[in-house]
Order: C-alpha cells, then structure tokens, then sequence
C-alpha cells in the first residue's frame, strides 16, 4: 500500500462477496447525525467529526438501481455538505453535495438527501465537503453491490472487510485551515489511521504505548494473501494479483483475498508513504493486524519492505498502467463493459488543464488550473441557472493555461451535452496529484513523464483504459482521460488533495441539454436550500421538530473496501 496525500482519502474493498436482490427499485433509508466528540486516535485528545457518535461513519450499503434516502442532521458549529464521491447522481446534480449545486446545510438543520445509484456497482465513500471537515472525520464507505440477476466475474466470496486509510493531524480541522489561510503548508501529519485507528506497536520507538489499533479477524481459508484485483470506483478490472499497490488520495478498489497463511501468529496490514524519505516519514505509517481465529501468537518483527523507488517512479506508473478494464465482463447491466467502443468516438472538445505550485494572488495564497484559481460563488451556479441570475459565475475557462498573471474566478468550464471531451492533466508540481470529476466515470487512456503534446495520443490506450472516477497525476507527468458528457448537470473537477481543493485546484463542467426536458435532467427538489442572492427564498426550519427516518439495514457484501483519507499529497 501507498501513495496517498495529507488528509486524503482513498477506499479499498476486499471481497468475500454476497450479493442481494430486490423487485423493483427498492428504496435504503438512513440517518446521521454528524457532532463533534472527543477521540484519541494517535493517543492525544481532540476534536473529531463523528457520525450517529461514530468515527468513522456507518458504511452505505446498497444494490444497483436503489433509492437512496440519508437524513442528515447537521449538529455542527458551522455549515455543512456531504458529497457521495463516485456516486453519479445520473440527472440530479442537486443531490451531489458540493457548493456549484447545493447551498450548505445550516448549524443545527436538517435536509435529506434523495438519490438513485443507477446502472452503478463498485466501492466509494462519503465526506463532509466543506470547511476542511474531512481532515477531521465524517467519512465512511460507499458499496453498490450487483443486482442478483447480473453475474460477477468471480466466485462468490464469504465474507468481506472495509479498510478506510487516512493520514492524521492531532490539530483539528479548523487550525489546520487557518494555518493554510496564513500562506504556510501543514507539515509532516502525525500518523495514519486506518478505520480511525492508530498503529498496532510494532516499534516500541515509533510508537507509543496504549494507542487502539484495528484487528480484523478471519477464518483459514485455502490460498495466501495476495490480493486480486477485481473493481476499482465502479468498473471491474483484468484481475491481477498484487502484494502492495499504489493507491492515490480519493481512489477505491476491490480485492479477492483468500485467507491460507501459516497461522502460527498474526499478520500486519500495514498503510505507508511513497516516494519520501522513510526515514523521515516511519512514524507516519498505519499497521492494523490481521488474526486468523486460530493464530497462536501476536504478529512481530519489522514491517513488510515497500518497494524501493522514492527516486525512481517507473514502477509506480507502470503498475497504473497495468489496472486495466475486463471489457468482456458484465458491470451493473447486462451487457459487456467493452460494449462501449470509447476508443472510436469523435472527440468534440480538448482542455489542457495545468496545476503548478501554490501561488500569491492578491497577497493570498492560492492553488491554480490553467492559472485560474476557482471561487465558490455565494449562489450555487446549478440555482443560478435555474432562477437564470446573471453575474454569478463565467463560462469561460480556458482550454489551455493562460499566459498572464494568475488570477481568482468563478470561471466554469461550457461543456457540450452529449459531447465526448478529452482532458489533459498536466502536473507541473514537485507533489503527486490525484483528480476526481462529480457526475461521470471517465476512461484514463494514458500517462507519463513530461509535457503533453498532440503526439502523446499515439500512445493512448483506446481499448482497455479503465473506467473510473478519480485518476492519479505523477509529479512532471500528464494523465489523458476522456468523458463521454451525457449526464446534464454542474459537475465538480477537483484535485481531491485536500489543501489544494480549499485553496481553489478546481473547477466545474456545466453541461446543459438545449430541450428543456425531465428525461436528462430531475426538477429543482421540493427542499432545496437557498443561499447568496436567493436567501429571501429560505424558509425557517423549526428545529425542534425536524424529521427523521427509519434506518432499513441491507444485507452484507463480502468485500475488503480500503478507504484512505488524506489532505494533501506527501511526494516531494
């Protein structure tokens, strides 16, 4: 494992599956209720973000085409939105939980998120999008199991666990903002969690005594501990047996682990860093333990070696390389994945988007896209279009990085509907980057070192490029995706490096069908929030009083879902 920025957040799902089914579209309740309490993760004391008084949050577990019904009671100090990331919210970016579409829930308010996971299946997670809340928790997992009727291209597992990783700061969310709103980095975290635990004590040195560590118990089984690829964020993959795998802030995968060690003691799980001085950085290490029922004795030793290229980031991005798409199995429909030619498709527009080094703007410092340093406007832009306010946002960001100084904006991307865009991250930073678009699955087609050109496409993969939501960018590299633009809405393209997102690495998609019709786009919802230049809109909410529903619980997917959380990238 490795690869991942500061407060970042990344899933892995390792399947023992079982699948269930249901008539019709079932509708899944839940409710949570997000507070502050007290925790202790690395062994001191502090502010935590919980859900239903837990941290991390309860993981979402679902079947292709469920109604998706989440009561969120907002028991906070401050604003707040939860975004589903993978989910694509197909005709409804209303319910995506970002401030281009929703206004934020206030303090002590309630509003409830309705959704449909259609023609979706694979493992995502949840986060408070707002205010650097996800450094401080509020996080969980998202599964969408197969309908019954749909095969899996494997065996049916027995049972399944879900890994949530994160790196860790004892300050909370609210200092580590103001620190970056003074100009200053974060720093080196103080540990990882995984599954909002400190590392087992592996190294009296290293670690301190009393810290909780997760344990995940299993039952013998009858191969070893490989992991085998099997789905990442939605598509199922050509499955590969991996030992360690690069995973980058806001990325999910599936894996088949089948359980047959010696069991004369316990195993390590163990989380760290890539491509830093180790030395440096072994205290910032996540070890969970894995204990087979009939183990005879604690895990000891040193740790299992990561592979040793912090200067050499070939093997890193050849093993990307190497996730690729299982064209002929089915994924939530029917039909074949590889049934979608995407390699044959006229592209119709080309964006070349350049993150660099934080820069000053107006004595601030700020994260930039082609120069343009985003500004969340007070009205969401998906209202303002609906009550067709002008003013509030451009639609004019460039295809290509603007030669003048860097600037602030609420500058958005004009995406044509039905459209096939190509876009072309290109990192100009020291730092790894990962990016993540709301409302789609994109196919990454290719990578590597150095600057883009129009002859980089001679090396594109336009067969089996795995289709997914959130794609790492190497320090000096690019990474070409395409987006088959079908689904209307205003769609978020961010850096889901936490400190670059806050500091305006992003931007926004606005793809608009010309026929106004509820067939590619739901109305504006009954309880919609207004804010900015609508505020005169809101009604008061009786609080006292405010709603909740009747969780349903669903049947278990036997799956390994990791999930890092992480802030900002650790590669120097």
């Amino acid at each position: 494992m490795g690869l991942w920025s500061f407060l970042a957040l990344f899933v892995i799902h390792i399947s023992i599956l079982v699948s269930f089914c249901s008539a019709g579209d079932p509708f899944v309740f839940y409710n949570f209720e997000l507070s502050y309490i007290t925790a202790s993760p690395l062994g001191v004391p502090q502010q935590v973000i919980a859900i239903n008084g837990k941290f991390p949050g309860p993981n979402i577990n679902v079947t292709t085409n469920n109604n998706v019904v989440i009561n969120v009671r907002n028991k906070l100090d401050e604003g707040l939105l939860m975004t589903w990331a993978g989910i694509q919210q197909r005709r409804s970016s209303w319910q995506d939980g970002v401030l281009g579409t929703n206004c934020p829930i206030p303090a002590k308010w309630n509003w409830t998120y309705n959704f449909q996971v259609k023609d979706q299946i694979g493992s995502y997670f949840y986060y408070p999008s707002l205010h650097f809340q996800r450094a401080a928790g509020g996080f969980g997992g998202f599964i969408i199991n197969n309908r019954e009727i749909i095969p899996i291209p494997f065996a049916t597992p027995d049972g399944d666990i879900t890994i949530l990783i994160g790196d860790w700061y004892t300050r909370n969310h609210t200092a580590l903002r103001k620190t970056l709103e003074a100009g200053k980095d974060l720093g080196m975290p103080d540990g990882v969690l995984i599954n909002g635990k400190g590392p087992y004590r592996y190294n009296d040195t290293l670690v301190a005594d009393g810290i909780d560590y997760e344990t995940f118990e299993v039952h013998p089984g009858s191969k070893t501990h490989n992991m085998l690829l099997s789905e990442t964020e939605g598509s199922y993959t050509v499955q590969q047996n991996y030992t360690s795998l690069d995973i980058h802030v806001g990325q999910s995968y599936s894996f088949l682990v089948t359980m047959d060690q010696n069991a004369s003691s316990d195993y390590y799980i163990v989380a760290s860093a890539r491509f830093v001085n180790e030395t440096n950085w072994k205290r910032v290490t996540g070890v969970a333990i894995l204990h087979y029922t009939n183990s005879k004795g604690k895990a000891g030793g040193p740790l299992p070696e990561a592979p040793d290229d912090e200067f050499d980031k070939t093997f890193s991005m050849n093993q990307a390389r190497s996730i690729r798409w299982n064209v002929s199995a089915s994924g939530a429909r029917p039909n074949p994945q590889g049934s979608f030619r995407y390699g044959s498709i006229n592209v119709t527009e080309v964006y070349v988007l350049k993150n660099k080094p934080p820069v000053t703007i107006n004595g601030k410092r700020r994260t930039t896209l082609n120069g343009i340093s985003f500004v969340n406007p007070s009205t969401p832009i998906r209202l303002a279009d609906q009550y067709k306010l002008k003013g509030v946002y451009k639609l004019d960001f460039p295809s290509r990085p603007i030669t003048g100084p860097p600037r602030m904006e609420t500058s958005v991307i004009n995406g044509t509907y039905r459209g096939f865009i190509e876009i072309i991250l290109q990192n100009n930073d020291t730092k790894m980057q990962t990016y993540h678009m709301d409302g789609y699955a994109f196919f990454v087609v290719g990578m590597d070192y150095g600057e883009w050109t129009d002859n980089s496409r001679g090396t594109y993969n336009k067969w089996d490029g795995i289709a997914r939501t959130t794609t790492q960018v190497y320090p000096g590299a690019w990474t070409a995706i395409l987006i088959s633009l079908d689904n209307v809405g205003v769609w978020n393209l961010r850096t889901e490096n936490l400190d670059g997102w806050y500091l305006g690495q992003e931007t926004y998609i606005r793809v608009v069908n010309p026929e106004a019709t509820n067939k590619t786009e739901l109305p504006i919802p009954e309880n919609a929030l207004f804010c900015g230049a609508l505020s005169k809109l809101q009604k008061p909410q009786d609080i006292s009083s405010a709603a909740s529903i009747e969780a349903i619980g669903s049947n278990l997917f036997f799956t390994l879902l990791m999930i890092i959380s992480t802030t900002i990238p650790i590669f120097y």
